[in-house]
């Protein structure tokens, strides 16, 4: 008989159910007894077994309690125990909107049978939150992403987790041990348009600060360089002109932070590489073969017939989404990943994007008009419904919204096509996605994404397995009434 002792944080009773789910792949359908703890399995003894689970802290057997990893890992990260801790090992090495939940990627990995050495795809991996997680249990992750500050994040964290500890703490003290001395970049390199941005958005000071601990960096971390770059990267926004806590490129009012720009990435590389040793000292370090690539998942991505992904989980963009790129824009021109120039374009490519750019908008509602894309009846209906609704008090981008759900319907049916080309067959996909709502002629409108993002996969050959709704955590402050109050998990199958 085995005991599994349930975390002492408040459940979802969605985790109570993938937990069960958990159980029942791993142990093949045990006897289960629920007791005022946990759950106890009858007949159970299996160790190994019982350590992967996710959303129980410990377990008891013949040879006595021991913690599971995920509790182990979450307590390198935990504020308290009435919370469920979600930044552990380097999912909090650089925030990033929309990323989702760690603990569900982990139990999908879990209830899909994932082991080391299978693989697993996340063609909209964001800041990697699905390849840390294969990573953690030896399979190997890929992940996609148009959005190249996503890409170089996610990358960032592999690296991190690879990387002893105490090479990272070296690179630290060398980098922060004595006064900088490369210098404030000379004036050539402030004339380009990427300086004349920086300088836009940056007190003179400040920039001189940033741009040489860049510099320093590179020179001293090497090819770690990206690591501590991501963390550098992370407080960018605080020490800008830039409201740090607006979505959108809007000018502060507040002052800012009184302590330096290096002294607290001095704080923040040692937060970091604390939860990074504490990471490798419960799952050891070792090489990954997980990656991020800069690529758009419907042009093309491609993986040879024989060596398929065995599983697909994702958090895919939805409907009008949040401004990654326009939040992000600071460290993409500090990153040298774009020219500001490229900024526009970067946001108009992204799945879910609110932005058009030169005619597209005139060239899609051509689309909407004729259904070119031949999107099933229901999602073709909806967006002709939203385009009725329009009426002349709506303003330009409520007049837009119709045909900008039109093109993410398409866009994410050509995404479910690619995806199931990437796939053995019936490899599970979990998709965790977020419904939100539009205000059209005066009425509010929900759009239900995940109900509409089901019926496409069906219609491009997935089975639809289920529809599970997660609850979420309220959210506060800035853009609160736009932020997700309801997700849905949606398990397709490779038919």
């Amino acid at each position: 008989m085995m005991q599994l002792d349930w975390h002492g944080y408040r459940y979802f009773p969605y985790e109570r159910e993938l937990a069960t789910r958990e159980i029942a792949t791993l142990f093949e359908n045990p006897e289960i007894r629920k007791t005022r703890g946990g759950i106890e399995l009858k007949g159970e003894k299996n160790s190994e077994l019982a350590e992967r689970l996710t959303y129980f802290s410990r377990y008891t057997n013949g040879n006595g309690i021991a913690d599971t990893v995920q509790h182990c890992l979450e307590s390198t990260a935990r504020t308290g125990l009435s919370r469920q801790a979600t930044r552990y090992s380097v999912h909090g090495l650089h925030e990033y909107k929309g990323k989702f939940n760690p603990q569900v990627v982990r139990a999908l990995l879990n209830i899909f049978g994932i082991m080391p050495g299978h693989r697993v795809l996340d063609p909209f991996c964001g800041s990697g939150t699905t390849l840390v997680e294969c990573s953690h249990i030896g399979a190997s992750g890929r992940g996609f992403d148009i959005n190249p500050f996503a890409v170089y994040l996610a990358n960032a964290k592999i690296k991190a987790l690879s990387t002893p500890a105490s090479t990272l703490r070296d690179i630290q003290k060398e980098l922060f041990m004595f006064p900088d001395k490369t210098g404030f970049p000379d004036k050539q390199n402030l004339i380009d348009p990427r300086g004349r941005y920086l300088q836009s958005w940056f007190e003179r000071e400040t920039l001189q600060e940033i741009e040489s601990t860049r510099l320093r960096i590179k020179e001293i971390a090497s090819d770690i360089a990206p690591v501590f770059l991501a963390i550098a990267s992370d407080l960018l926004r605080d020490y800008s002109l830039q409201d740090p806590n607006d979505l959108r490129m809007r000018r502060r009012k507040s002052s800012l932070p009184e302590i330096s720009y290096s002294d607290a990435l001095n704080s923040a590389c040692k937060r970091v590489i604390d939860r990074i040793e504490a990471t490798q000292s419960v799952l050891g370090i070792g090489s990954t073969s997980s990656m991020a690539v800069h690529c758009d998942i419907t042009a093309g991505a491609t993986v040879n017939s024989t060596n398929k992904f065995d599983a697909a989980i994702t958090s895919p963009p939805y409907a009008m989404a949040l401004p990654y790129i326009e939040t992000q824009r600071l460290s993409l021109v500090w990153l040298n990943l774009a020219d500001p120039g490229q900024i526009h374009q970067l946001d108009t490519n992204l799945i879910g994007s609110r932005e058009f750019h030169g005619s597209e908008r005139k060239r899609t509602m051509i689309a909407l008009e004729s259904n070119e894309d031949s999107l099933p009846e229901p999602e073709i209906e909806y967006c002709r419904k939203l385009m009725m609704a329009l009426s002349e008090s709506d303003g330009f981008r409520r007049q837009a919204v119709p045909v900008l759900l039109y093109r993410y319907f398409a866009l994410m049916q050509r995404s479910f096509k690619a995806t199931r080309k990437l796939v053995r067959q019936h490899a599970p996909f979990a998709l965790v996605v977020g419904n939100n709502h539009t205000v059209l002629g005066g009425a509010r409108y929900d759009i239900n994404t995940s109900g509409h993002l089901a019926n496409i996969a069906l219609s491009t050959g997935w089975k639809v397995d289920e529809l599970v709704p997660l609850q979420t955590y309220h959210r506060y402050g800035y853009h609160v009434k736009n932020a997700i109050a309801k997700e849905t998990l949606i398990v397709l199958r490779n038919s």
